[in-house]
This record gives C-alpha cells, structure tokens and sequence, in this order.
C-alpha cells in the first residue's frame, strides 16, 4: 500500500513537472497589442488568450484612454494579463500631456508596467501629411527634450521608466540640419529618459542600428522587431531582409533589456497569424536566448 501511495505521489509530481514548460521554455518574447488592435477592441480576453497560447510571454499595451487599459481598470488588466499567463512589460501612452500625465504614471505603474512609452513626438508635435501620407514633426526639439526630462523624473519617482518610440522620420535630418533622434540622446538625461529602438523604421530612414548602438551605448532599452520585405512593407520577422542576427549580436552594447514583436500592417495575413510566423522564427535567429531583466 505504502508502494502504491509513492507511485501515485511521484507520478502526480511529474505530471506538475510536465506542465511548466507549456507557460515556461514554451513562452518568450514580448508582443505588442497594437498589432492585434482590432481584435483586442472586439474580444480582448480571446486575444490576449491567443497571443499567450502562440507563447508571448510579455505584453505591450497600446490601448489607454481615460484612465482604462482596453475598456479595464488597471488592476482589472494586470489581472487578465495573469490569468493567461503573461506579464505587463510596456504601454504605449500616445495622449500624454501635461494635465495628464500624472494620472497616466499612477494607471501605468497600477497595470504593473515598467515601460512608459511615449509613442510620437506629443502635445501636437506630431504631423502627418494626408496627401503624401507621411509622418513628420514640428522642428522645437528643446519643447520635447523639456517634455522628455520632465515626464522622465515623474516616471522615476513612480518607479516606472520612460522611453521614447521612433519612427522614420527622427532619423532624418530637419530643415535646421538636425537628426532629431541625436538631439534628444543628446540633449536628455539619460537617467530619466532612454529609448525604445523601432528596427523597422530606422532601417526605413536608411540608418544602421548597430551604428546608433555604438554611438550611444545603453541607451536603447526595447527594441521594437519587425521586418521589412524586398519593397520596404511590413513582413513577419524573420521573412524579410532586416539582418536580425548582426543586430542582435550588439544587443548589450545597444542596452536593450528586452525585445517586443510588432507589425503594423499585416496586409493579407490575419494579425495573430502573422504574429505566430514572427514567434515560430524568433528561436532560428537566437532571440528565445535573450532574458528579460529588469
């Protein structure tokens, strides 16, 4: 009887052993919810179910407005994201403005976030051009660094970080010869601001990644993945021509703690297929390897 009563508690035991690897070794890497937008608005507790069963592990926000993450209470959402088995990594905070900042920073930090992201120049430094459909920005680059190193000890204070998203155009020159992205690592406090490296668009603009690592080392926390097809659109990672692999070699010199999957426009695939090729063709290119730390 006694024989029995170990036989049964030994095989219990490694039936538990057998699970962990499904919300363990299985799941890595982080994913935007921009990507899965759309769905997150019609069924956000399936997509988040969806994207952990693809094996994300972290998750980036891109849904705050008034005080809720997708319809949710902070709480509420860290809460969801537990249930399956994922973790708050980031949050986009694209509507920051000085009145209210304060409120964003406090629902950030409650949601469980270590990242405040601001995804734009804010505060109307934004511009987009309908008729040539291209983004750009207001030239008074000392508003945002002021903006920047403001927003930056509040989030400090908080015990959350702030990072800064780019898109194309920071890498470009504006019509007082500056390269904005320059005059922001520049010119912040790089205790109180650093950025979150978009590898898509920077390639876009036609500057090297690894070169802006080796300029500025340290300064590049996340790291947005995506790739870029032979006529410059959006493809899943790994099924474009960005080289990953070199990029990835100089991930400690860049200061990146962390890499986060997206992909704007998945054109004829469904968002949350498009983000599976991604995670299947994350282990051939060695970023299952990289560990989170805070």
């Amino acid at each position: 009887m006694k024989a029995l009563k170990n036989f049964r508690s030994t095989l219990l035991i490694l039936l538990l052993l057998a699970s962990f690897p499904i919300f363990g070794q299985r799941q890595f890497g982080a994913a935007t919810l921009y990507t899965v937008r759309e769905e997150m608005a019609k069924s956000p507790e399936e997509t988040i179910d969806e994207v952990a069963d693809i094996g994300y592990l972290y998750i980036e926000a891109a849904g705050y407005n008034d005080g809720l993450f997708y319809g949710m209470k902070p709480k509420k959402f860290k809460k969801l994201l537990g249930k399956y088995h994922t973790k708050p990594l980031s949050s986009h905070q694209g509507g920051v403005t000085m009145e209210n900042v304060d409120q964003m920073i406090a629902d950030v930090k409650k949601a469980g976030f270590q990242y405040f992201v601001i995804p734009v120049p804010p505060m109307g430094k934004f511009t987009f051009d309908e008729q040539t459909q291209t983004m750009g920005m207001d030239d008074d680059l000392d508003f945002l660094v002021d903006i920047f190193n403001t927003i930056g000890e509040k989030c400090k204070k908080a015990g959350i970080e702030l990072l800064y998203h780019n898109h194309d155009f920071e890498f470009k020159k504006n019509e007082n010869g500056i390269v904005p992205i320059e005059y922001f690592l520049e010119n912040t406090d790089p205790d109180l601001v650093n950025f979150q490296m978009d590898l898509f668009w920077v390639t876009k603009a036609g500057a090297d990644p690894v070169a802006y690592f080796e300029k500025y080392p340290g300064r590049f926390k996340l790291w947005h993945i995506k790739d870029m097809d032979e006529a410059g659109n959006f493809t899943p990672v790994g099924e474009g021509t960005i080289d990953f692999e070199r990029i990835l070699e100089k991930r400690k010199e860049s200061g990146m703690k962390y890499y986060i999957v997206e992909q704007d426009n998945t054109f004829d695939l469904e968002p949350l297929e498009a983000i599976k090729i991604s995670h299947e063709n994350l282990r051939d290119l060695g970023f299952n390897k990289v560990k989170f730390k805070k």
